[in-house]
């Protein structure tokens, strides 16, 4: 562990309170590059990938702005 002592937890992965899922369901190619960004932002890599998120308003904005690439699910 770095720094001696203290825990790091992944704020993607941390499982406390809410959590979200979402996957790429769209290609970003052809879309502003904006776009590209908040998918890579979300971990998104691949088209059917899915990533667990935590549930704040920040990660419900990205996937606002990229809602017709993505899907939710709660």
């Amino acid at each position: 562990m770095w720094p001696p002592g203290k825990i790091m937890a992944n704020y993607r992965t941390d499982t406390k309170g809410e959590t979200v899922k979402v996957t790429l369901a769209r290609s970003p190619i052809g879309f502003d590059r904006k776009q590209a960004t908040v998918v890579k932002g979300l971990g998104l890599r691949r088209i059917r990938q899915t990533v667990e998120l935590k549930d704040t308003p920040a990660i419900r904005g990205m996937i606002h702005k990229v809602r017709h690439l993505a899907t939710v699910a709660e």
